[in-house]
């Protein structure tokens, strides 16, 4: 009976959010996405990474070793995903990104910040910047079929990782202002992610019910797999352990959707696999928290 209530304090917030956001697009009732995208990625996410990482005292190694855990789940996530779409002769450009690249925001970060507190939220932020700084990158060129690295340049989370660890590894003590100003905007990301994620589920569409079914099997299968192999290689134990496999099996990320429309990748075939992934972790992940907790 623990267990149950433990897990329900982990999932239920998740549910019940996106699923408030689900409804909300049901109804046809007024969101813009673009406003939200952009105060989510521009504002809210640089801020609520800051307000979480000045503020843990992590040692410089174990923040390392986080990065690197991470840098190894996409590394084996795009070559595993690259080999298993040659042999079934699909198309790199339209699947790829969204085997390689999680819905570590939306729900990667609550369900860490609700499994394992703070601390736990720290690491997923790491996890969360290192995959977004590539996704944001790598995610483009693949569907767009040209590289831009300038496009590094114009991602938020980057300035906002590197702020914070410079505060958190020199002592520096922020002006309470500040630090109250970051808590302050970072706090809407969360509940607008799990909302906005809530949204675009009921917008999407499904256009091809099998592919699109066996495709979100296999991402959050390699996702599962994945992240625990890279959590035995890197000998990771509590929350670091905790988190990498958690994000590493979240479904596709609604960012794919939008770069593969963006860019004319077969976005539909991209939103059965959000859609279908994301129903789906919904029954995977009470198993996922209780199998790392």
């Amino acid at each position: 009976m623990e267990m149950i209530s433990g897990l329900a304090a982990v999932i239920l917030p998740v549910f019940l959010l996106s699923g408030l956001g689900y409804g909300w697009g049901r109804r046809g009732l007024p969101f813009d996405h673009v406003f939200i995208t952009n105060i989510v990625t521009m504002v809210g996410s640089p801020c609520l990474i800051f307000a979480t990482l000045s503020k843990i005292q992590f040692a410089p190694g174990r923040i390392a070793v986080m990065a690197e855990a991470t840098v190894a789940c996409l590394v084996l996530f795009a070559v595993a995903g690259a080999l298993a779409l040659r042999l079934l002769r699909l198309p790199a450009k339209v699947y790829l990104p969204s085997l390689a690249f999680p819905n570590i925001g939306n729900m990667g970060l609550p369900v860490c910040l609700f499994a394992f507190g703070d601390d736990g939220l720290a690491l997923a932020m790491i996890y969360f910047a290192v995959t977004t700084s590539c996704q944001f990158t790598l995610g483009p060129a693949i569907a767009a079929g040209r590289l831009r690295p300038g496009g590094l340049l114009k991602v938020p989370f980057v300035y906002a990782v590197a702020a914070a660890l410079l505060v958190a590894l020199l002592g520096v003590k922020l002006p309470q202002w500040v630090a109250n100003t970051a808590a302050l905007a970072g706090g809407m990301t969360i509940p607008l992610m799990l909302i906005a994620l809530g949204v675009a589920l009921a917008e999407l569409k499904i256009a091809n019910l099998r592919r699109a079914l066996g495709m979100s099997v296999g991402r959050l299968v390699l996702g599962l797999a994945g992240g625990w192999l890279v959590a035995e290689a890197f000998g990771l134990g509590g929350a670091m352990r905790g988190v990498v496999v958690i994000q590493s099996a979240m479904p596709v990320a609604v960012f794919n959707y939008l770069f593969a429309r963006m860019y004319d990748a077969a976005p539909e075939e991209v939103a059965g696999m959000v859609l279908l992934s994301t129903v789906l972790s919904y029954l995977t992940l009470p198993f996922v928290v209780a199998f790392v907790i």
